[in-house]
């Protein structure tokens, strides 16, 4: 049994340092965005000053400037939501930041990292799932904004399924919710279940995330790439003059390159970090009932079943697995309390219906 526990914490250990990790990208993210930005903004105010330019570029022009300025606000938003929890949970005692950025370095540099990594802002295209409110609660909670607890034993309301449905899946945050609860457990053959159960989810993430890590060193590189780049064509553009007709070919010809560069610079901004994206949403869900040609529960069970989702993707359980963990879960008072439901309500079906539609999305 010692051995199983070690497993345990090795897993969880890994899964810590390779958030870690991740956190510390995001940052880096955040400032190099930061000037990614500045360099946009001012290639866009040296572009609105050219008189007769070509009525094909000036709508991509004026669409790039609006995808900016949302993203801009959404990092504003994240910001300022976060700073709601962090005065929320104030009256509740200690905050559990469970991937380690504390409450009180989030500023405009981390949420510009947060707001890249999580696609918050539209490109026109179909890149991502995510987009506004759903993208703020993503990046809230892998801040650990749905984790916060008092004194160990109380989770700040409806916040915790923020958290379950974020990046990192259920893995940490249920963890942090119900692991404790497995030494109320008086079979040894259900603890040995449960510790298995959250060590593979523990490996999962840590091998999740050292691939999102590898995503988000190329996207770094990228956005170093594109800056320099964007700040030789301010230069360059400058020098062309402000009337588009008085310009030569090869000059309108490069003006037309920089709005290329400029497209493709935005869209490092707003494109999400896929492998941080969640594994399992709503849209996964509606398609099982569809399929099965059956209505959904009630909206606060299909988040928890998102939740449950994303907890169970890529893990396999046996019949015992599924009873011993539907269990532990509905029998911890703080989840039950946190998701505002009655123990009665999260019934075994919930959980069986949840690997059916995973099953689903394997097979798609």
């Amino acid at each position: 049994m010692n051995q199983k526990k070690s497993d345990l914490k090795k897993a969880q250990a890994k899964a810590k340092r390779a958030s870690e990790q991740v956190n510390r990208r995001i940052e880096e993210l955040g400032g190099l965005t930061n000037k990614l930005n500045q360099q946009l903004t001012e290639i866009q105010r040296v572009f609105d000053e050219i008189r007769g330019i070509s009525s094909e570029e000036e709508p991509q022009l004026s669409e790039l400037k609006k995808i900016r300025l949302n993203w801009v606000h959404q990092v504003e938003k994240i910001e300022a939501d976060y700073r709601d929890i962090e005065i929320k949970a104030s009256g509740f005692g200690a905050v559990g930041v469970g991937t380690g950025i504390a409450v009180a370095a989030l500023g405009p540099t981390v949420a510009m990292g947060l707001a890249t990594t999580f696609g918050v802002a539209s490109t026109g295209t179909a890149i991502s799932a995510l987009s506004g409110a759903a993208a703020t609660n993503a990046a809230l909670a892998w801040l650990g904004g749905g984790t916060l607890v008092a004194g160990g034993s109380g989770i700040v309301g409806g916040e915790l399924l923020v958290a379950l449905t974020g990046p990192l899946g259920l893995g940490m945050a249920l963890i942090a919710a119900i692991g404790t609860g497995i030494c109320f457990f008086s079979a040894k053959t259900d603890k040995k279940k449960l510790k298995n159960i959250f060590t593979a989810v523990g490996n999962r993430d840590a091998r999740s995330m050292k691939l999102a890590i590898v995503e988000l060193e190329e996207r770094i590189n990228r956005i170093g790439n594109e800056t320099k780049l964007l700040s030789d064509a301010i230069i360059e553009v400058k020098g062309f003059g402000t009337d588009y007709d008085t310009m030569t070919d090869q000059q309108q010809y490069e003006l037309i390159s920089f709005v290329n560069l400029m497209h493709s610079s935005t869209r490092l901004l707003v494109n999400p970090i896929l492998g941080l994206q969640p594994k399992f949403t709503n849209t996964d869900l509606n398609r099982y009932f569809e399929k099965a040609r059956e209505l959904g529960p009630s909206k606060k069970l299909q988040d928890i079943m998102v939740a449950l989702g994303n907890l169970l993707f890529k893990i396999k359980l046996d019949d015992t697995d599924k009873k011993v963990l539907w269990k532990a879960i509905r029998g911890n008072k703080n989840f039950i309390k946190a998701a505002e439901i009655k123990k009665k309500e999260f019934k075994f079906d919930i959980f069986q219906e949840t690997l059916n539609a995973l099953e689903l999305k394997n097979k798609s």
